[in-house]
């Protein structure tokens, strides 16, 4: 019996660690994103009066690093990736929180203090929550900079297509609810809806899974809570089960 194959739908910079960690766990991936990462140029970023960067994404931590050679800034991280794509990035003072951004805000009004300066949210064009909304009704000043769009695949990418005629994946990793609706809608367009019936759906959190319930899949799994380790602790489970 041939090891579990997974498709990894994450951005490459992304997918990279997670295939590394499955790797290490006997499952084998394909990586087939539906999502492209694009940076905003510009100037260097100002953080003048900044107390701490907010980075609920790791392409958020990435994004500023390009635009600005200041790592002695705080760094709150919405989850673990997160946290480990601003410690590769150079960043030392990093403080995580357990992988959503209600968690996010918890962590910000329980460790940082409104008089201290500036929240500097580094975020994308698409953010989920309101993050900013939260902080500024505990008092903070928050200055959303938008640093790169994340833009999905208009077709269905020919690793998925193959991969779902030749039923040669046993389940799809998703993480966010907009890759969640990518993958339903040109999954159905493409008319392999039916081939999900043999996978499981590894969902990052409750709303992940919502998004793919149009979809009739072998099951839908979830993880116990929205961040990479228990990503890769429900696919290693998955994979150690018979059948």
């Amino acid at each position: 019996m041939r090891p579990m194959r997974v498709l990894i739908t994450r951005p490459e910079e992304d997918a990279a660690p997670l295939a590394a960690a499955l790797g290490e766990r006997g499952i084998e991936v394909v990586v087939a994103p539906l999502m492209e990462i694009v940076y905003s140029d510009g100037p260097p970023l100002d953080v003048a009066g900044v107390q701490a960067l907010l980075a609920s994404s790791a392409n958020g931590v990435r994004a500023f690093a390009r635009r600005s050679p200041r790592r002695d800034v705080h760094v709150y991280a919405v989850g673990d990736a997160t946290a480990r794509a601003a410690a590769d990035a150079g960043f030392a003072d990093i403080e995580g929180a357990s992988g959503d951004v209600d968690a996010l805000a918890d962590l910000v009004c329980q460790r940082a203090d409104p008089a201290a300066g500036v929240l500097l949210h580094v975020a994308g064009t698409a953010v989920a929550g309101d993050l900013g909304g939260r902080l500024a009704s505990a008092g903070f000043e928050v200055r959303r900079v938008v640093l790169y769009e994340a833009k999905t695949a208009s077709r269905l990418p020919e690793t998925i297509r193959t991969s779902l005629e030749t039923q040669a994946v046993d389940g799809v990793a998703l993480y966010s609810p907009r890759t969640a609706t990518t993958f339903v809608r040109l999954v159905a367009d493409a008319g392999l809806a039916d081939r999900c019936q043999s996978l499981i759906g590894f969902c990052l959190s409750n709303a992940v899974a919502h998004a793919v319930r149009d979809l009739a899949w072998r099951r839908i799994s979830v993880a116990h809570q929205p961040d990479q380790r228990a990503m890769i602790a429900l696919i290693a489970e998955a994979s150690s089960q018979p059948g």
